[in-house]
Formats: C-alpha cells, sequence, structure tokens
C-alpha cells in the first residue's frame, strides 16, 4: 500500500487535472453556443435553396443539370468531415465506422472509391487505415469560411463533372442536441429535383439570365452550402460532445480524489494505531 505522502502528491495532480478539465468544460460549452447559433442561421439557407432548385428545375424540363442525371455507378467519392482536435468522445470514431462501413459495402460490390477529407482526425485515420485520398483540408477554423473549403470541394465536382466519378456522399456528424450527435451519411449527386405539388401552384419564374445558367449556378451554390452547412454543424457536434467528456473528466477526477483521500485516510489511521500498539507494548514491557 503506497504511503501518505505518495497518495498527497496522487490526490494533488489529480485535483490539478481536474481544474483543467472543468476549465475546459465551461470554455466548450461557451464555444458550443456560438457554434450553435451558426448552425442554426445556416440550416433554413441551406434547407431552402434545395427547395428552389426543385422548383426551377420541375418549370424548366427543357434543361437538366448533369449533377441530377444518374448513371452507372462505377467509382464514387466520399466527403467525410471529422474534427481537427480530440478530447470529443467517440464523436470521430463513431462517423468513421459509420463510413467505413458504408464504404465496404460499395468495395464488396466491385466499386471504387475516392476520399476528400476535411479535418485532421480523418486524414490521421485513412493514412493508417488506407483509401485513395484524392482532396484533404484541415485546420479549419471553430469558425469556418467558405474559402477554406471550396478548393476540396471543387475538385470532387470536377471529377463529376469529369465523368470520373458516378455519386458524391457527404458524411458528418448532424447536431441533435447537446447530448445527441448522429453519424449521417448523405447523396449530394447526383441529387433529384423534387417536384413539390403544393408550391406547383406558386410557380411563376422570370429567368436572368436563362434557365441553363441559373440552375448551374443554384446547383454549385447548393452544394457548397451543404458541405459548408456539415462542417458548421460538426464544429458544433465537436464543442458539445468536448464539453461532455471534460464533464464525464472532472466527474471521474472527483470519484477518484475520493476513493484515494479514503485510502490515505485508512493508511494514515492504521500507521496511528500501530504506533500507539508500539507504545502500549513497550509501556507493558517496561
Amino acid at each position: 500500500m503506497a504511503n501518505a505522502k505518495e497518495l498527497r502528491k496522487q490526490i494533488g495532480s489529480i485535483k490539478n487535472t481536474q481544474k483543467i478539465t472543468s476549465a475546459m468544460e465551461m470554455v466548450a460549452a461557451s464555444k458550443m453556443r456560438k457554434a450553435q447559433e451558426r448552425m442554426s442561421k445556416g440550416r433554413p439557407y441551406s434547407d431552402h435553396i434545395r427547395t428552389v432548385i426543385g422548383h426551377v428545375a420541375m418549370a424548366s424540363p427543357e434543361y437538366r443539370h448533369q449533377f441530377m442525371i444518374e448513371r452507372e455507378v462505377k467509382r464514387i467519392g466520399y466527403i467525410i468531415v471529422t474534427t481537427d482536435k480530440g478530447l470529443c468522445g467517440g464523436l470521430n470514431i463513431n462517423l468513421l465506422k459509420t463510413t467505413v462501413k458504408d464504404i465496404k459495402n460499395w468495395v464488396d460490390d466491385g466499386v471504387e472509391v475516392d476520399l476528400c477529407l476535411i479535418g485532421n482526425k480523418g486524414a490521421q485515420f485513412f493514412k493508417s487505415y488506407g483509401g485513395n485520398v484524392v482532396a484533404a483540408s484541415s485546420h479549419v477554423s471553430e469558425t469556418p469560411q467558405m474559402s477554406d473549403l471550396i478548393g476540396s470541394i471543387k475538385v470532387m465536382l470536377d471529377s463529376f463533372e469529369q465523368g470520373s466519378i458516378d455519386k458524391i456522399y457527404l458524411s458528418n456528424n448532424v447536431f441533435v442536441n447537446t447530448m445527441t450527435q448522429k453519424p449521417t451519411i448523405k447523396q449530394l449527386v447526383p441529387l433529384d429535383a423534387e417536384d413539390d405539388g403544393a408550391e406547383r401552384a406558386r410557380w411563376d419564374y422570370i429567368y436572368e439570365p436563362d434557365a441553363r445558367q441559373l440552375i448551374e449556378g443554384l446547383v454549385t451554390r447548393y452544394l457548397e452550402s451543404q458541405v459548408y452547412q456539415a462542417v458548421v454543424e460538426n464544429v458544433a457536434c465537436e464543442q458539445a460532445a468536448k464539453m461532455i467528456a471534460m464533464k464525464s473528466a472532472t466527474d471521474n477526477a472527483g470519484d477518484l480524489v475520493d476513493e484515494l483521500e479514503l485510502v490515505m485516510n485508512n493508511a494514515r489511521q492504521a500507521a496511528i494505531t500501530q504506533e500507539l500498539s508500539e507504545i502500549v507494548s513497550g509501556a507493558a514491557a517496561v
């Protein structure tokens, strides 16, 4: 059994760690609120632009953008959004497990896979796991800008336009609430122009310039906004997961301190009892 001095030193070390994790929890909570605000502001735009694309495409059947055309699948691409830093529980590993499982299903069917990685943790994982990484963006800040992502996104979209990729999927964590972040994989392209019958009666578009240029611009902006929104949501997920992980670490440190203090008190009590026994024994011998 460790002596009291060693136990006191260990308890002091754990308390110092507890102070650090508690501070990190408060920082993550503050950052999470700001990230949630950015996420909430971006969702209406990313959702509504899809509806607009559907209406314009349905109202102009003479032109169909190549991002809306299905073709035989021989090669697919994944845009995978992970965090740059750790200390966020199982956020990244849950997403990567889900993505790798989905990739394996395609590989088993003889389909080749290209990867676009956003976030340092994804790059580290696939460096050891393996995979054909064609584009990567790391060190994306907690306030991501489209300029940080546009290069990697363009590589994948250009590959689709050139016919070297037949489908592109977007894999990221979706913020459900503070306790829940859900790994999600959705098809980015080709996208379907959904026909919303409830809105058909209100279609009255005047194209300026023509429908082709308008749809091309809208589709490109839509795809960029989807990836950007995925990154923004992932930042909110990261801060929420980090806050929960740091809270668990702080609570666990407190429990460990209590256990060590109990062990230290028992050891000190045993030492006092032994000294008293030796004194009594010595007095009796005299």
